[in-house]
């Protein structure tokens, strides 16, 4: 898997601009950190492995033309135990702005923790519907809220913010 990079922008000229940025979703058979980390550096929105179910993969494909992030649960879980791995104050007013929603986290409506604590155990909307007895568009409504509420991007930035909030942590890293 290559991706353009400013290595490679003398050899194949300058990058053109996008208005609006593609919306890329990667499919691939290497579950490999570093692909993942290539991958959203150069701009890609989602990151699947090609052993996913279908109906994932059409959800995913849906999610990342939206406009949202889409990421394999395993990339997830992996992304959030790098990133809460990181010395406090690397990323500099990422981590403060981050430490200072917590707090907004308490402004939630009774529902919207649960719902928020689902998306960072790496749920679809339809997965979250499914477990809390809601519609599909009552929970993308929701967290389209929470996303607002909480000063966030997407639903990667709510996993993270929900583990450095103590929320959820996560699993144990299985050997295969």
């Amino acid at each position: 898997m290559t991706f353009w990079s400013q290595k490679s922008a003398g050899a194949a000229g300058p990058r053109p601009p996008h208005d609006p940025p593609p919306r890329v979703l990667v499919l691939t058979t290497f579950d490999l950190d570093e692909y993942v980390h290539s991958a959203l550096r150069a701009g890609a929105r989602g990151f699947l492995l090609k052993n996913s179910p279908p109906d994932q993969l059409a959800h995913a494909i849906r999610v990342v033309a939206a406009g949202e992030a889409m990421l394999a649960p395993s990339v997830t879980h992996r992304l959030i135990n790098t990133f809460a791995a990181l010395p406090e104050g690397l990323l500099g007013g990422t981590c403060r702005s981050a430490s200072g929603r917590h707090g907004l986290i308490d402004s939630l409506t009774e529902r919207e923790p649960q719902v928020l604590i689902l998306i960072a155990r790496g749920l679809s909307n339809r997965q979250i519907a499914d477990a809390l007895g809601l519609t599909e568009a009552n929970v993308k409504s929701r967290v389209n809220r929470i996303l607002t509420r909480l000063g966030l991007d997407n639903r990667v930035q709510a996993a993270i913010l929900v583990h450095e909030a103590g929320l959820v942590t996560a699993p144990a890293h299985e050997e295969t």
